[in-house]
């Protein structure tokens, strides 16, 4: 299809430059000769709502911004251009230091670069905050497939400090590497920002996540990776759900899982993306309350990974296995409030089933979970401690189960396993 003249010209391009998605929007709309109550029309929404879109600097809906785009018929790079976050400020070469010698310090640098890794992950949010804010100088450290293996190890073994060191990193050569206009590249990116946002959810930072999950899909959608494209829409429909819009996410969940079958399923990849989709709708309706939605979910993610091995395979995208299923099972009875199913499911589980550490310990996390909802407490510490063994920061790092820990300490302080627990907790933490 054609792109209509009006998208070449130097004031869309000058709108794009200066990342205002709206007035481009506005540009569009006008260009069409339609009033903002038409094209709030063929939104769904309001005059005023469409009014705000276009006056608005900073994006606070990235889906009504893809919508109103597709409807005035901008371009998708346009549209990406104005998406995207401001350059560098600072040369590639530019460092900032804590000292005037510490560019010519090397053991200063890594002593520097241990205090960070070592640093709370609350404090550590900062620094993806900023990146995600402006987008840091590429740091040229080397392979980003390699990079982005080890970031992804590091999330599965929960080292969440370690990572979030790591990101801003990452972004900064991602968008170096995106800049080649390569659907590969621009996957990657994509997948970068899908990793950040799956760890600032673990964290409770909901609003950077929702910002890098909207990143990471409109990167996708430029790279046309139906795997990027899965994986970024499940980080932004967690995101949705701790937010609670669960409608909005189940929708976003259902359009990206048919996107993911009518590929066809030809490789493993895509067959775990799917099983893994399913997993997620079924748990997003088990949130909403969605009883029937969520079993019949449940039990078509478990016919979709009969076929997939029994141990994901390392470094999948979504490395999901029937034992898998079987543990979003118990997540998805949990929060139907039937914690007795939940217990009933996970018994048959074990830690060596699962291929990553941060799996192994959200066995004993949602198992912790349904003897908390029953009231007993000595199994509730048990399964943390198991979880806490598995990975600190799974136990450590995720508010809703460090606030399960605290009421046990509050509570029961005298059962066993619960002073072991807190105190290991603790000594983590500091």
């Amino acid at each position: 299809m054609p792109v209509d003249p009006l998208w070449n010209t130097p004031k869309a391009r000058a709108l794009a430059a200066q990342r205002l998605p709206g007035a481009l929007i506005r540009l569009g709309r006008e260009h069409r000769s339609w009033s903002l109550a038409a094209l709030g029309d063929r939104l769904g929404c309001s005059a005023a709502t469409v009014s705000r879109l276009e006056r608005r600097s900073r994006v606070f809906d990235l889906t009504l911004v893809h919508r109103a785009a597709r409807e005035v018929g901008i371009p998708l790079p346009i549209l990406v251009s104005s998406l995207a976050p401001p350059a560098p400020s600072a040369s590639a070469d530019t460092k900032v230091t804590a000292s005037p010698h510490a560019q010519e310090d090397p053991m200063h640098r890594r002593t520097l670069l241990t205090a960070t890794a070592t640093a709370g992950p609350v404090v550590l949010v900062l620094g993806v905050d900023q990146a995600l804010a402006a987008t840091p100088p590429p740091t040229g450290r080397g392979s980003l497939d390699a990079r982005m293996a080890t970031a992804r190890d590091l999330y599965d073994h929960g080292t969440h400090a370690k990572l979030l060191a790591a990101l801003p990193g990452l972004i900064a050569d991602g968008h170096a590497a995106a800049s080649s206009r390569r659907e590969l590249d621009q996957a990657r990116l994509s997948c970068v920002y899908s990793l950040a946002a799956s760890v600032l959810n673990k964290l409770g930072s909901y609003e950077q996540a929702r910002l890098a999950a909207d990143r990471a899909r409109t990167w996708a959608e430029v790279s046309g990776s139906p795997l990027a494209s899965a994986a970024a829409a499940r980080a932004l429909a967690v995101v949705l759900r701790h937010q609670d819009r669960t409608e909005e996410a189940q929708h976003l969940m259902m359009a990206a899982t048919a996107q993911v079958e009518a590929t066809g399923l030809r490789t493993d990849a895509l067959a775990s993306a799917y099983a893994q989709m399913l997993c997620t709708l079924a748990y997003t309706a088990a949130r909403g309350g969605r009883r029937a939605e969520a079993s019949a979910m449940t039990e078509e993610a478990r016919r979709a990974a009969r076929a997939l091995p029994h141990i994901a395979p390392a470094g999948r995208l979504f490395p999901i296995s029937p034992a898998g299923v079987d543990l979003y099972a118990v997540g998805v009875h949990w929060a139907l409030g039937d914690a007795g199913a939940a217990l009933e499911v996970g018994k048959n589980l074990r830690p060596d089933q699962f291929a990553t550490v941060e799996r192994k310990a959200r066995l004993g996390t949602d198992m912790a979970r349904a003897w908390w909802a029953l009231g007993r407490p000595a199994q509730t510490a048990s399964a943390l401690l198991d979880a806490y063994r598995a990975s600190p920061g799974e136990v450590r790092d995720r508010p809703a189960i460090r606030s399960v820990v605290t009421e046990l300490a509050e509570r029961h302080p005298q059962t066993t396993g619960v002073r072991d627990l807190q105190a290991a907790v603790a000594k983590t933490a500091g």
